[in-house]
């Protein structure tokens, strides 16, 4: 098996120089399941795990290989083989973890494009896409669109009128995944070698579509639980790479009810460009664009050059994020103190067994 054929390349080769030199060989993470993962090698799919040390030394779940991830591995065959190292990622789909702990949650790596689909049935919601597009800023990917189940909405012009309206600059393509309709429009960004993930709530059809593009039934699907609502059933459990004949490759993710953020404000800004032009012409630097004189962003928004629902969607957030790094930063002074807090103690220790002892 060529390596080129899953994404590898000069750069990634660069990067793995050092493990070359410890006698360790390449691989991507294809396929993840618990704690066991599927990996593409020179030699064929193995199954890996990561070693002892490499658990030890990882001090976040963001740390450990996700699907498109390149590893660093040691043996393979019938035994399982150890993953020693993680390169580089060059782009990171991210969000918060589940639960209460505040965490980071890889979805996918190494992605050169995202597909956010958004189903065209009664759970459409621009608002959704924003946040979308904030976290597909954020990864390093360039985001497409795709509004899936065109063919349920007779004011279908209406609607990419409104989403190119919040997604200036960003592709957006239609389709009909179920009778294949307007598949041919993503194969301009399905190139050989680049890596697609597909993105979105359950339910949009990101099975549906990876099964038509593959000609076969690989990924399990569902009809929605709630026609009227358009609520999605989860069917897609873990997160797979898989290759279509023409060379490109896709990763289907478990669909999302909602997306928890874990973004930066770069990646909103990028999101909400046309605010970020306005807020230049405030008068002051820190304006936080609600009750301050001289905000070019109010102004926008009282003349009707500016959505007030965007300047709302913008502002609800930003909130968000902010919340998030107080958050992440707590925790992060904790764990500071603690590490401190272990290292005063060896090193107390360390004294007390060399102190002399006097009679």
């Amino acid at each position: 098996m060529e390596l080129a054929e899953y994404g590898w390349d000069a750069g990634f080769a660069a990067g793995f120089a050092a493990f070359a030199e410890r006698g360790l060989s390449p691989a991507r993470v294809i396929k993840q399941s618990r704690d066991l993962a599927t990996l593409a090698t020179r030699s064929g799919q193995v199954s890996g795990e990561v070693s002892g040390r490499f658990r030890h030394e990882a001090t976040c779940l963001a740390d450990y290989p996700v699907v498109g991830d390149w590893v660093a591995i040691e043996g393979g065959g019938s035994d399982p083989a150890l993953i020693h190292g993680l390169l580089p990622r060059r782009s990171a789909f991210t969000r918060k973890a589940a639960g209460e702990v505040t965490e980071a949650q890889v979805v996918a790596a190494n992605v050169d494009t995202v597909f956010l689909v958004s189903g065209l049935d009664g759970d459409f919601n621009l608002r959704r896409i924003e946040r979308y597009l904030t976290t597909a800023w954020t990864s390093g990917a360039e985001p497409v669109i795709v509004l899936n189940k065109a063919d349920l909405r007779p004011d279908l012009r209406d609607v990419i009128t409104e989403v190119a309206g919040i997604a200036p600059g960003v592709p957006v393509v239609v389709s009909s995944a179920r009778d294949a309709g307007g598949l041919e429009a993503l194969e301009p960004f399905l190139l050989a070698g680049k890596t697609i993930a597909f993105l979105g709530s359950s339910g949009v059809g990101k099975s549906t579509m990876i099964n038509r593009l593959l000609g076969e039934e690989r990924f399990q699907t569902a009809a929605v639980s709630d026609a009227a609502a358009g609520r999605g059933r989860h069917t897609t459990a873990g997160r797979e790479l898989v290759r279509l004949p023409g060379g490109a490759l896709l990763i289907d993710t478990p669909g999302m009810r909602e997306l928890q953020l874990w973004a930066d404000e770069e990646g909103l800004d990028r999101a909400f460009d046309e605010i970020e032009r306005h807020a230049s012409r405030c008068r002051f630097p820190d304006c936080r664009h609600e009750q301050e004189p001289g905000c070019a962003v109010r102004a926008a928004v009282e003349d009707g050059t500016l959505d007030v629902r965007r300047l709302d969607s913008y502002l609800k957030l930003r909130r968000e994020l902010r919340f998030m790094v107080l958050k992440r930063d707590v925790k992060t002074r904790r764990q500071e103190e603690k590490a401190a807090g272990r290292r005063f103690a060896a090193q107390l220790k360390e004294v007390k067994k060399h102190k002399p002892r006097y009679q």
